[in-house]
């Protein structure tokens, strides 16, 4: 049957209509595949992304964290921050790993508690987001859209103070007060006035970033920053970890060792 002919007012309508669609359609591949639509719900359990040791398959490499900005020490804390990274390397050449965090029983504190060798638990509730790593049971509290408090006023501990505020769907955190005797992430020297940003949002479902920017007057020559990555856990329950160093000692020079069964029943 053949097609009706259109009238030519008709046609042109139908022409603008196609041309408004397909001009339509060309804004919206322009447009962020993604939207800000505000805060979301961080809530669940998290291990590192990729697994480490290659767990859990090859990754995407769309989620991958960027690479780290490079840490530069002022030449005061450069010169030891090499020279314990040489005695290391001796040291673990000769199978005697000098003393590393955790062998003492002490918590990694803040920024490397967040490095999640271990799984991280997160829970969300008004007003605050609970982070538990499943590491040594180490708990911090980010208070969000509470005022800073100044460095001098806070209690130096191994997590600090931390307050957030949301911009748009990223958690921007705060971090202050952390004790030196915490080193930073890749042992990294600090002094009090350490102040730690981090970004932490999601850019897939179940993929979480973890934007990381230590920043030290007295001991970094310039910021410092590096991500971390985290890939949700479903139907995942935390472990209990207690660390009780019943094997391990350090002795006067700084070297791990490993009691031996007689030793420990003396």
């Amino acid at each position: 049957m053949p097609m009706p002919r259109l009238g030519p007012m008709l046609g042109a309508a139908i022409a603008a209509a196609v041309l408004l669609g397909t001009a339509a359609q060309a804004a919206d591949a322009e447009k962020p595949a993604r939207r800000d639509l505000g805060p979301v719900d961080f809530t669940g359990d998290w291990q590192r992304y990729p697994g480490i040791g290659g767990r859990g398959g090859p990754p995407d490499p769309a989620a991958l964290p960027p690479p780290a900005t490079k840490m530069v020490l002022r030449p005061k804390y450069q010169g030891p921050y090499d020279a314990r990274r040489a005695r290391e390397r001796e040291s673990d050449a000769k199978g005697e790993p000098i003393a590393a965090s955790g062998v003492d029983c002490l918590p990694y504190g803040m920024p490397e508690m967040m490095s999640a060798i271990y799984p991280l638990e997160i829970l969300q509730t008004p007003g605050q987001v609970t982070i538990i790593a499943e590491a040594f049971s180490q708990v911090r509290r980010i208070y969000i859209g509470k005022p800073q408090a100044k460095i001098g006023d806070v209690a130096p501990g191994y997590y600090g103070h931390s307050v957030a505020h949301w911009e748009g769907s990223t958690l921007v955190v705060d971090t202050i007060g952390v004790k030196e005797s915490v080193l930073g992430h890749s042992e990294m020297p600090h002094s009090d006035q350490m102040r730690i940003t981090e970004r932490l949002r999601l850019v897939r479902p179940d993929i979480l970033h973890d934007q990381i920017t230590v920043e030290d007057p007295v001991t970094l020559e310039q910021p410092w920053t590096f991500t971390f990555a985290y890939k949700r856990m479903r139907d995942y329950e935390m472990l209990e970890y207690v660390c009780e160093n019943n094997h391990e000692y350090i002795d006067d020079q700084g070297v791990t060792h490993l009691r031996l069964q007689d030793q420990d029943n003396k």
